[in-house]
């Protein structure tokens, strides 16, 4: 075990610190937005002072920049572990089902993401009410998502007449996320207009998941059974 003072002590407590530091950050940002935000308040959430803040992340903007970085490295890591049995086959030999699957895991997964990290459910909720004008600043500092795998798997789908439509593959898989956060935002009204119901009970969660599921992919997916199709 390291000594207090050593080097590898201090190492590690700055970690923690900038841990904290970011959950604290995340907190106030969901709650009040980027212009609400104040470092005073995220300093006292924290237990760290503003000296500290600006010596890690340099301005509101640094902070906010990590705040979602970390939540980048989480969904890049899934776009990874989604795409991996996709990647496998050859050109144009995408089985049906195979695309099926990797359609309703990718709403599965990002509506399961966006429940479990409500803060981030909020923190896309203020961008997308702002216009995105904070993300287009920090984007450069993201990891830029790879389009060249999504553009061959969308173009062997329309090679095997999978896929409804030709429009922009990314933009295809990017508004699966909207759709699920706006449900899952929208869940105080849903309740409102259903005060009889449990909404947020898992079994309703999860109904409602499989909707979006059905609605996402059943519009993407050719239907095999329906007339003119084919088999």
């Amino acid at each position: 075990m390291a000594e207090p003072g050593s080097k590898r002590g201090l190492v590690r407590d700055a970690r923690r610190a900038r841990e904290v530091i970011l959950d604290a950050a995340e907190a106030v940002f969901a709650e009040h937005g980027f212009d609400g935000a104040r470092i005073d308040a995220i300093a006292k959430a924290s237990g760290y002072n503003i000296s500290l803040l600006f010596q890690y992340f340099g301005d509101k903007l640094g902070l906010y920049t990590e705040v979602l970085k970390r939540t980048d490295q989480d969904l890049t890591a899934l776009q990874a572990q989604i795409l991996a049995p996709m990647l496998e086959h050859a050109e144009g030999s995408i089985p049906t089902q195979k695309m099926r699957n990797f359609l309703v895991t990718v709403v599965q997964t990002l509506f399961n993401y966006l429940l479990e990290h409500p803060r981030f459910l909020r923190i896309l909720t203020w961008e997308m009410a702002e216009g995105w004008q904070i993300y287009k600043q920090i984007a450069t500092h993201l990891q830029s998502e790879d389009r060249e795998p999504f553009d061959r798997l969308f173009q062997q789908g329309e090679q095997t007449r999978l896929l409804r439509s030709s429009f922009t593959p990314l933009i295809q898989l990017a508004m699966i996320t909207p759709i699920c956060q706006s449900y899952l935002a929208s869940l105080p009204l849903y309740q409102v207009m259903l005060p009889e119901e449990d909404l947020s009970s898992r079994e309703a969660l999860f109904r409602a998941r499989e909707h979006l599921v059905t609605l996402i992919v059943g519009g993407m997916l050719v239907d095999p059974q329906a007339p003119g199709s084919d088999s």
